[in-house]
């Protein structure tokens, strides 16, 4: 145990002092799609911040894991048909079909992670209970309740709570002051919890992140992220 709490340290202290990239204006550069993921933000403050409270999860870190999804959200929603990408994944599977849903933009891939690993790290005590495959009488019918769950606002909170709590005890991130926190969740929410911690570190200033159908030029998930929190501090102590 002491070895693993001295290896994390080790990793987090050395790589998070890497120089950070070039500051970039982000709410100018998605203009009017970064403006209506604010809305969305501000439109839902009151349900969001006051489940995340009951849940022990701080409200600035939770969505700024999120917020560049909300971004890519409104950039993407009206140009996207997601009826077919559905129904293969219904009768097919993630492998077939592994498409992004909803507001936050999660992946049936991600809700069943999430689901299988919250036995695993969290137990009973977190008082979050998801289903697993085997209490479905058809893997049909457990996918389309993973859908179900992923086109609710309300449930994919749920499953950002879970996801930031299973990391927290995965990866041993209770001493990581917020900034650092939000990097390293930010980048194991668009990169995957399946992997080390130290992959996970290795990605954060990596630049995959875009809000287009088409390549275009990337930009870091983390970084993202953390322009919408320094921000919302900067906003919530002016007042």
């Amino acid at each position: 145990m002491y070895i693993r709490v001295f290896l994390t340290t080790i990793i987090f202290s050395t790589l998070y002092c890497s120089s950070s990239s070039q500051p970039v204006n982000y709410s100018e550069l998605f203009g009017d799609d970064w403006k209506k993921a604010e809305v969305f933000e501000k439109e839902n403050r009151g349900w969001m911040d006051s489940v995340l409270t009951r849940n022990h999860i701080s409200y600035p870190v939770a969505v700024a894991i999120i917020f560049p999804e909300l971004v890519r959200y409104s950039a993407l929603k009206d140009k996207m048909e997601i009826g077919l990408l559905k129904t293969l994944y219904v009768n097919l599977g993630e492998e077939y079909a592994d498409f992004s849903i909803g507001v936050f933009q999660m992946k049936p891939s991600f809700a069943e992670t999430i689901r299988d690993e919250s036995t695993a790290y969290l137990g009973r005590q977190a008082g979050i209970i998801f289903k697993s495959s085997s209490d479905y009488d058809n893997i049909k019918d457990f996918r389309k309740s993973i859908i179900k769950d992923l086109e609710d606002p309300e449930s994919q909170v749920i499953y950002l709570i879970t996801f930031i709590k299973i990391c927290k005890k995965k990866f041993n991130l209770n001493r990581l002051d917020e900034i650092n926190l939000i990097k390293f969740l930010a980048t194991a929410y668009n990169f995957g919890i399946d992997k080390t911690a130290l992959e996970i570190v290795r990605m954060t200033d990596k630049k995959f992140f875009n809000t287009k159908l088409l390549k275009t030029e990337n930009y870091s998930y983390a970084d993202v992220s953390l322009f919408w929190y320094k921000h919302y501090i900067s906003e919530i102590r002016s007042h």
